[in-house]
Order: structure tokens, then sequence, then C-alpha cells
């Protein structure tokens, strides 16, 4: 499972509030209900990200250290590196099992690598013609390869354990300096008929262990079909960047989202897949609004396998605010077969 402690994106956090106590007991829950053995703890925060762990590996689960720098530069981003290096390893000297993973899509989520300003202007650029794309997309991966040596170098000067990235396939991630394969991979309905065997091939000529990251979809009707941009639909304060509204009224199919995450978890096994970690459990910035506009219900775009509510707590598990999904019992169901 992943766990967001929060995205900082220009000095402000997705996640307003971090309550301790609160995330200890969703990692405990994630453990004992939900029966996950690792979890993947994402977030801009060094201090939030040693916290969290720490609670994560009380519980004995393998813990995956994922600092998630976004619209930084290569220099922000080795700093960030660092402090969370020297901090897992004081995790993992202490007995933690702890896997540091040294970000996560970082070609496109940062600054440095493609040309724009944002997200989707760096893939308007790469992906812009056909014409001299080949040459585009082997220039990306140059740079990132070329950063990321750099970047394990500085992270094994702290951190002993296993290290590993998680990237999107088209950065051809060069591996040798890694322990773990770890990639971002998420169905949808224009590669389905091929997702499997795609799996199957990415395991085959691994030979380093397999983790998938990142898959998920949000929990609007026909959102599997457009998985890796079923968040798309959400409009962003033009200033802050925070979610305001959606762009659509759209459905809610919870079981939908259930059935993809099912879906998925069964190829990844069988195929031969040595971890893989359903994104996410909630995000607290898309909140679950059931009543007025449809399009204030921001829970409908989000990959949480939890709604999360507005100044209230939920019946399931009280004093969270929050109630569960079906993804929520799919993924518990899924996960309790062992």
């Amino acid at each position: 499972m992943t766990y967001d402690t929060g995205f900082v994106r220009h000095g402000s956090n997705s996640r307003e509030v971090f309550d301790a106590a609160r995330v200890e007991e969703e990692l405990r829950i994630i453990r004992n209900d939900l029966n996950c053995n690792a979890v993947q703890l994402v977030g801009g925060d060094p201090e939030r990200l040693e916290i969290a762990a720490g609670f994560a590996a009380e519980l004995g689960m393998e813990v995956w250290f994922s600092p998630y720098p976004l619209e930084q530069t290569t220099d922000q981003i080795l700093d960030l590196f660092t402090d969370c290096a020297e901090r897992a390893e004081r995790l993992r000297v202490a007995g933690a099992d702890i896997v540091f993973v040294a970000g996560v899509e970082l070609s496109v989520m940062n600054r440095g690598f493609i040309d724009g300003d944002g997200v989707n202007a760096r893939l308007s650029t790469l992906l812009a013609t056909a014409e001299g794309r080949a040459e585009r997309l082997a220039g990306v991966s140059r740079r990132l390869n070329a950063f990321l040596a750099e970047a394990v170098t500085a992270v094994r000067e702290y951190f002993r354990g296993p290290v590993s990235y998680a990237a999107i396939q088209f950065e051809a991630v060069d591996w040798d300096p890694f322990d773990v394969v770890t990639v971002e991979l998420i169905r949808s309905a224009a590669v389905a008929d091929i997702f499997r065997s795609g799996v199957r091939t990415l395991v085959a000529q691994s030979s380093k262990p397999v983790a998938i990251t990142g898959f998920g979809a949000a929990t609007w009707r026909g959102a599997g079909d457009l998985a890796p941009r079923s968040m798309e639909i959400i409009e962003n304060d033009p200033e802050t960047g925070a979610p305001t509204r959606l762009s659509d009224v759209v459905e809610r199919d919870e079981a939908g989202q259930a059935g993809y995450l099912g879906e998925l978890l069964a190829i990844f096994d069988s195929e031969g897949v040595d971890s893989a970690f359903v994104f996410l459990f909630a995000l607290d910035n898309l909140p679950h609004r059931p009543d007025g506009d449809p399009r204030d219900d921001l829970d409908l775009a989000s990959f949480g396998i939890v709604k999360v509510l507005e100044e209230r707590t939920g019946s399931s598990y009280p004093g969270m605010p929050w109630e569960p999904k079906a993804a929520f019992a799919a993924v518990a169901e899924f996960y309790a077969q062992g």
C-alpha cells in the first residue's frame, strides 16, 4: 500500500495537518485490516516520512522510504535525498526493514530533464510531434540516468540498505546502480490487451526483483479506461495549484475502482512481480462532498481507497476522518490470500 504523508509543491503541503496519532492508527489499519506487509511512504517532508516510517517499522512492515520531490531542481532533489537517506539509515540501524526509493517519475515531475514549466508543459514538449520524438526521449533518458547515478552515490554515502527508483517506462532507466527494479505501471484501455504480457516481459527481462508502484484508478465510472489520466478532471486554483472542483459531472463507481485494483493485483501476482503497492490509501486534499454540486465532490477524482470526510469522522473506524470505499475490502481480501 502507498501512504501519502503530504506532497510539497512550491512550499505548500497537500496534507495540511499531519496528526501523528492518526498516522499511526492508519498504518495499523493498513497492516492489520488490509493485510499489507509492506508500505510505500511518499511525500516531500523528511520529518514526516521519518515519523511514519518509525510507526510502520514498529508494526513489522517493510518500509519503502520514498521522498517525492515536485518542481525541484536537481540540487534541491539531492539535498532532499541525502536528508532522507540519513533518516532512513537511522531506522535501518535500529532494526527496520527499509528500501530507499530515490524519487518517483523525476523527469516529468521536476525541473532539469525536460523543457517546460509544469508536468503538462513537459509532456507536451516531449510528445508534441512524432518527428524527433525518439531523439527527445533518448535525451531525457540520458540526462535522467546521469542524475540518478549521482543521486545513488549520494544516497549510499548515508544509507546502507537496498535502493530503488520508481520509473516511468519511457525513462529507460539504467538499473545497474539499483537493487530493485521499480516501475510505475498503470493499465488503461489503450494497453489492456497487452498489459499482462508486458508485465511478464518486464519480470522475465530483469535479473533483479521487480516492484510495481503507482497503479490505481479514480472513483468515477470509466476512470479505469483512462487510469493514468483519470485525475485530469480536477480543476486547480491557478495561483496555488490546489484542487478546487471537477471539470465535469461524473458518476461514482466504487465497484469499478475495486474491480480494477483486484484485476491488476491478480496479474502482478501471477506474473511474478515481487512487490506491488496500490496507489493509494487516502488523499486528504480530495475530500468526499456528497451534497450539493456533484462537481465539488473531489473524491470522485481520487485514487484513494477511502473517502476523506470534511469536519467529521466516519462510523466504520470511529475517530478516523474517512470511510472505506469498496476498493478497501477488495484490497484486504486479495492480500489476505497471502
